[in-house]
């Protein structure tokens, strides 16, 4: 009995022997590979792992989403690409190329080419995924091509911008599906935003309108939208409102897919009706695109309302005080605020020291010459406060009051207040032999047609708003091939 213990604990030795000598030349084998590996990127000094993580994710979701043509998926994947634009730098975009790419390729070396080398780039290597056998996705190629884009605006190398952009277009040519498309809207936009960083966005505006042919000949309904507004927003920048009108006139009924480029298309309509006189139209669109517009796009808000302020006082109104006090706005929109303070009490002379003191804000909004209409209100306001005020009063009194800077005061200010009468802005009569201005009495608002005009004006402005909304409702398709969204 003794004998046979003494046999099993010899045999349990033996085994726990040969399993640790196992295990320190397992361990041995791993350290000697470790020494002859080099070091993936993703640990280099010069690579963030956690940026180069998330561009892979984005490029798996737009693989994911070429394969099923699952739009959701790639404007998943454009949300988190715009969340990592401040983290991209020439080492992450170095490496994310040799891992999408194939080394050595056309591709690979062209964009290359455009990323700034620096000493780390030596010592970047990723491992190419198991995939690179295969052909290479359209998608991924034009992901790869943004993604430089972006890194080149950014760095504000304009020049390198504008070459890649080029090539990025020539091959989106060759590219026809539905994800595909979703891609090239983005490429169109910083297509357009790169020639004109540069300065030469007139160079561009034959081809947007060769792209924007082709995309209403096939049906591309992704990319119609962002290349209308891109031309209208060329037509813009060189104040070219007949051509701009013309074209948005005969171009395909937008049907807003993205709500972004609904609002876009919404302020350069009403920047054209403001321009060609048609201030009520104006006053909507612009309004629309401010309530539509996403809250975090502060800028775009601001323009909005700096157009819709002036359109108010262009129709005689008085802008709400809430427009000029909404959070980080308050400063950008200070000039408008006291053009409106001068416009509501009807002085002249403060009217013209607010347009000098901001004319060099004025004119980089592009809204100096809608400024010189608004004198002629704001003279007509002025007159209308002292209609109300006096009973009878001299036109001589009225020039000095108005600070009229004309030759013959008395004759302007009579023409003024003609021209006033005749459009109905006030209720007086002009006696011409003593020349003098007598008001009416002042009778009960609610006995005319005032309280209905507005509100009919609020119930057709509600009315319109919920027609938009419905026109922008989308069903999923399986649902309207069954009937059931009608």
């Amino acid at each position: 009995m003794a004998f046979l213990v003494v046999i099993v604990s010899v045999f349990y030795i033996a085994m726990v022997v040969v399993w640790v000598s196992q295990v320190f030349f397992k361990m041995d084998d791993q350290e000697v590979k470790v020494q002859h590996q080099s070091p993936p990127s993703v640990y280099d000094c010069s690579v963030d792992p956690s940026v180069l993580q998330d561009l892979k994710e984005v490029a798996s979701l737009i693989e994911g989403g070429a394969y099923t043509s699952e739009v959701q998926k790639i404007y998943r994947a454009m949300r988190l690409t715009m969340k990592l634009r401040s983290k991209l730098k020439a080492s992450v975009l170095s490496a994310f190329l040799n891992y999408v790419l194939t080394s050595g390729s056309e591709v690979h070396t062209r964009l290359s080419s455009y990323l700034p080398q620096d000493r780390h780039d030596s010592q970047v290597h990723v491992e190419t995924p198991a995939t690179e056998s295969k052909q290479l996705l359209p998608e991924l190629e034009m992901l790869c091509y943004l993604l430089v884009l972006i890194y080149l605006i950014d760095q504000k190398k304009y020049n390198k911008a504008k070459a890649c952009s080029s090539v990025s277009i020539v091959r989106l040519k060759s590219k026809n599906s539905i994800t595909a498309d979703v891609l090239a809207s983005r490429l169109y936009f910083y297509y357009s935003l790169s020639f004109e960083l540069a300065g030469d966005l007139a160079e561009i505006r034959g081809n947007l309108l060769a792209l924007y042919r082709s995309a209403t000949i096939h049906h591309n309904k992704f990319s119609q939208e962002p290349l209308l507004n891109l031309l209208l927003r060329n037509y813009l920048h060189y104040n070219l409102y007949d051509q701009a009108e013309k074209f948005r006139s005969k171009a395909h009924h937008f049907e807003a897919l993205s709500n972004q480029q609904f609002c876009r298309y919404l302020f350069y309509q009403g920047k054209i009706k403001t321009v060609q006189l048609e201030y009520t139209d104006a006053k909507d669109c612009l309004l629309q695109a401010a309530q539509k517009g996403p809250t975090t796009a502060v800028g775009f808000k601001i323009q909005c309302n700096k157009w819709a302020v002036i359109v108010h006082l262009l129709l005689g109104e008085i802008p709400e005080r809430t427009i000029f006090t909404q959070k980080r706005m308050e400063k950008a929109l200070r000039p408008y605020f006291e053009l409106t303070n001068a416009f509501r009490v009807g002085d002249l002379e403060l009217f013209r020291t607010v347009a000098e003191k901001f004319s060099s804000t004025f004119s980089q909004d592009r809204t100096s010459n809608l400024i010189n209409r608004v004198r002629q209100n704001v003279i007509r306001t002025g007159i209308k406060n002292i209609s109300v005020s006096y009973t009878r009063i001299s036109l001589a009194d009225i020039a000095k009051k108005l600070n009229l800077d004309f030759e013959n005061t008395v004759g302007d200010a009579e023409n003024i207040v003609a021209k006033a009468i005749r459009d109905g802005a006030i209720d007086v009569t002009l006696d011409h032999a003593n020349g003098w201005l007598v008001s009416k009495a002042t009778g009960d608002v609610y006995s005319t047609n005032e309280p209905q005009i507005a509100f009919d004006s609020r119930i057709s402005f509600c009315l319109n708003m919920h027609n938009e909304a419905l026109r922008a409702l989308r069903f999923p398709r399986g649902l309207i091939n069954e009937g059931v969204a009608t």
